[in-house]
């Protein structure tokens, strides 16, 4: 038995301890926000904060995270929709077909938090995740919206 703090609840999940966190999240706790891309760590679509860090949740195992380690998918950025990444991501209209839109918004979120005024270099290093649409430009525009570091913002 795991026990797992998301989105500021523990919970106790009774899955095999090489479970991707991806599925805890997704059939266990039943968070469906946090997508299935490429189940290879290499997309990002899967991406959720671990304490505060962006990380890929479909190549790490339950068992590499602790209780005392604060997750937080999509639904628990900001319920209400009410980050300033998402409030971009509205603005802008960012998303195309949207399915990789919450792994980037979790990697934008985390970049920011990190780096509150990121270059546009920064940015294009600091967000790997991939979009089959090529909303690239958009996510871009959103990141320096959210940051105030554009005209737009």
């Amino acid at each position: 038995m795991a026990k797992l703090t998301v989105n500021g609840r523990v919970h106790d999940v009774a899955v095999d301890p090489e479970t991707p966190l991806l599925w805890v999240i997704r059939e266990q706790i039943g968070l469906t926000g946090t997508k299935y891309g490429c189940g290879v760590a290499q997309c990002g679509a899967c991406t959720v904060h671990v304490d505060g860090q962006a990380v890929r949740s479909c190549s790490l195992p339950v068992s590499a995270v602790t209780e005392a380690q604060k997750i937080t998918t999509i639904e628990g950025l900001s319920p209400d929709g009410g980050h300033p990444v998402q409030k971009a991501w509205v603005a802008l209209d960012v998303p195309q077909c949207g399915y990789c839109q919450s792994g980037m918004i979790m990697a934008a979120a985390a970049l920011l938090a990190e780096n509150p005024k990121p270059s546009v270099a920064d940015i294009r290093s600091g967000i790997t995740n991939i979009c089959r649409c090529g909303t690239y430009n958009r996510v871009q525009a959103a990141v320096q919206r959210a940051a105030g570091t554009s005209a737009a913002g």
